[in-house]
């Protein structure tokens, strides 16, 4: 190593809380204003020392204008995140909503999917670990 250089570290992971929404066989995504076309699950990063309910709950809140009803952990999912590409470990909670959503803080949009549509660009963590998942309990076609 020369003198100039610094040793390479791993970037801390990401981590995030997020709500699978599902109902009649569809699941709830969401788009960002900054990557309008890649749709992910609700939810995001929790304030420092904010508990990952909380966290959930705050920003289903400012994303939806909804609450999470009857939450219950799902999974662990670690991917890297689609959009900064670094490691990310996602907290997942099955939940229901209190009401309709609807788009707002920094959503494009939001719609209900059966994830069969290939032209529907989900995020890698979705797409590989959550849908399979869903799958697999019933949840999705």
């Amino acid at each position: 190593m020369f003198e100039h250089e610094t040793p390479e570290t791993d970037p801390a992971p990401l981590t995030v809380v997020a709500a699978a929404v599902v109902e009649e066989g569809r699941l709830l995504v969401v788009s960002k204003k900054t990557a309008p076309d890649v749709f992910y699950l609700p939810g995001g990063k929790p304030d420092a020392g904010e508990e990952p309910l909380t966290a959930l709950t705050r920003e289903l809140a400012e994303e939806l204008g909804a609450a999470p009803v009857a939450p219950r952990h799902l999974a662990d999912i670690e991917a890297v995140a689609a959009l900064e590409g670094v490691p990310m470990r996602m907290t997942v909670f099955e939940a229901g909503l209190d009401r309709t959503p609807a788009p707002a803080a920094e959503l494009a949009d939001l719609r209900w999917t059966d994830c069969l549509d290939p032209a529907l660009r989900l995020a890698p963590a979705v797409r590989d670990h959550l849908v399979p998942l869903l799958r697999e309990r019933g949840l999705l076609p």
